[in-house]
């Protein structure tokens, strides 16, 4: 299993920017005002994958002070850290596309005024998100992962 690159979160956010953009360009006004907080629900899925990307750390690079981690609870962290770090990317692109259509129109639109502080509110959200995921991703490294040395010291391959 590979970790998250960032050129795949790009690709992932850039493509629900340009669908996102081209739906509410052709029905803003039909969609409902969009709520202050509505990105907030993945803040609070950042903050529970910081706490457990903490809690994994410690228990992954101190493996005598507290009950070792068992190789499939890493496994799952990983899992749940590559899908926040997905959704998280959707959702910035999504939200930068939301931004990107009421911002420039919001003097001339009450409606888009409004919608502009619940889409800051969810860009800022999904930056946390998709930092937290990766945060949680990087905890589940062993001190001893190879993807961390040089490529001549990989697998033992020597000179």
């Amino acid at each position: 299993m590979h970790f998250t690159r960032a050129r795949d979160l790009a690709l992932a956010g850039l493509v629900a920017a340009g669908v996102v953009y081209v739906l509410v360009s052709s029905f803003y006004g039909d969609l409902p005002p969009i709520p202050r907080f509505a990105g907030v629900t993945l803040l609070v899925l950042a903050v529970i994958e910081g706490v457990l990307g903490a809690s994994l750390r410690s228990r992954i690079r101190n493996p005598d002070a507290a009950r070792p981690i068992q190789p499939l609870t890493a496994a799952r962290a990983v899992a749940l850290a590559k899908a926040s770090s997905l959704l998280g990317a959707i959702m910035l692109g999504a939200w930068l596309a939301m931004l990107g259509y009421v911002l420039p129109r919001r003097a001339e639109l009450a409606a888009a005024a409004v919608d502009t502080r619940g889409a800051i509110i969810g860009v800022g959200c999904s930056v946390v998100l998709i930092a937290a995921a990766l945060y949680l991703e990087w905890c589940c490294r062993t001190p001893d992962d190879q993807d961390d040395q040089p490529p001549e010291y990989r697998s033992g391959a020597t000179g």
